[in-house]
């Protein structure tokens, strides 16, 4: 009986105790709620100030067309790291355009995807009657649909982008769908896909930055790769056995060393248009081109092309930026067993193309405190990495402990602890 009672009594102190501890973090937290909100963004505006890294210090000029040393034809245009589809140089390149017959990338990616090389296509009505370029195949012929990618790509056969849309896609308007899906996957928001050939329409469009980023994916296809280097390729019509032959017109192939293709275009409302794809010394880049010239200026195209990659070779080299020497204080944490919190960055390593006087920064937010629960391994805060004032990465700061909240148990244990110095 005599034990009983002593137990009731140890009971009621540690409920006591554990209702003023209680009380004690509520007021604490009152008090911390009582700063003003224009308190609090100073804080943060002065922890973010003095809490960030700069790599390098720019010289102070923009990236004109008269710092890089070229002036381009095309309206539009970017350059981009194929690595991680990061801009290296724009001009307009996020302003829609129309796009002509490099339209097809996407009809090429699209129907690598989501067809068999071995499926036989047949040409309906509508497909044969598609303007110039044409394969010029006749209603109810058929072929491979591996064929007739190179008839795509190599000489940028309109029936034959409609003839492969039709196969793929059920129609044209239900291949449309399937190249704008993909267009969303790939990150491209200001796009959107009509036809399969690029023909001038008033809902087709997209930008330098969006072909770009198309491009960047599609070279990733070794099928697609295959096909855009290929100087030439023979094939027969499956039924009569009447044969085809075409060629390449890509001349960026062989004007500069590790050129990849990628594909021509031209209407009247779009002009000019060329996307091309470079690697080399372990560099690769992505070129595009729009409204680089009407005729007669056909060759407008291949100088913007070569000025950018040249541009690109020249002034990019690979470095390391992750801020590895980075240390974080320890983070105090409300309401629970343990009282701050250890944190560090992610491992991450970050690579990439830089000019001699692009700034590098990073960015630290972490909050002033947190609350438990917390699980090790949580991401509580980030590591905002900036080229240019751009920002690239969101490398995320992780909790290295768990933190688990007070509880009735906890207070048991401690008073134990404190009054005895051993357990029942």
């Amino acid at each position: 009986m005599k034990n009983k009672y002593i137990y009731m009594l140890l009971a009621c102190i540690a409920l006591f105790l554990f209702s003023y501890y209680q009380y004690r973090v509520l007021d604490e937290r009152i008090g911390q709620m009582i700063v003003t909100k224009e308190k609090v963004l100073q804080k943060i505006k002065e922890s973010r100030n003095q809490d960030k890294t700069n790599f390098t210090v720019p010289d102070g000029t923009s990236d004109t067309e008269t710092k890089v040393g070229f002036t381009l034809n095309a309206r539009s245009a970017v350059l981009l790291d194929a690595g991680n589809n990061r801009v290296l140089y724009e001009k307009d390149g996020y302003k829609t355009m129309a796009m002509a017959s490099t339209t097809k990338i996407m009809t090429c990616i699209v129907a690598l995807e989501n067809g068999n090389l071995e499926d036989e296509v047949e040409f309906s009505k509508y497909a044969a009657s598609m303007p110039d370029v044409q394969l010029n195949a006749k209603k109810g012929e058929k072929f491979y649909l591996r064929d007739l990618l190179y008839s795509l790509m190599l000489e940028s056969h309109n029936d034959t982008a409609v003839a492969i849309a039709e196969h793929v896609g059920g129609s044209v308007e239900g291949f449309a769908e399937l190249m704008n899906d993909k267009a969303k996957e790939l990150g491209c928001t200001s796009t959107n896909f009509v036809t399969p050939n690029g023909l001038d329409a008033t809902e087709h469009y997209t930008t330098a930055y969006d072909l770009a980023r198309i491009a960047s994916y599609a070279i990733k296809n070794k099928e697609f790769v295959k096909i855009t280097n290929t100087p030439s390729w023979t094939f027969n019509e499956l039924t009569s056995g009447r044969s085809f032959a075409v060629t390449n017109k890509d001349k960026f192939l062989y004007l500069m060393e590790g050129a990849m293709g990628v594909k021509t275009g031209f209407t009247n409302n779009a002009g000019y248009c060329f996307v091309g794809a470079l690697h080399r010394n372990g560099k690769t880049f992505i070129s595009v081109v729009l409204g680089s010239g009407w005729p007669p200026n056909k060759t407008y195209k291949w100088k913007d092309t070569t000025n950018l990659m040249e541009y690109g070779l020249k002034n990019f080299e690979y470095q390391d930026i992750t801020d590895n020497k980075k240390t974080f204080d320890n983070i105090p944490v409300l309401n629970g067993q343990n009282t701050s919190l250890s944190i560090k960055a992610a491992e991450e390593e970050l690579t990439l193309l830089l000019k001699a006087d692009d700034l590098v920064q990073v960015d630290y937010a972490i909050p002033a405190y947190l609350e438990a629960p917390i699980q090790m391994g949580e991401t509580i805060g980030t590591a905002n990495y900036y080229v240019n004032d751009i920002l690239y990465k969101e490398v995320p700061i992780i909790a290295m402990n768990t933190v688990k909240v007070v509880d009735f148990n906890f207070c048991v244990d401690r008073i134990k602890n404190l009054f005895f110095g051993f357990s029942f």
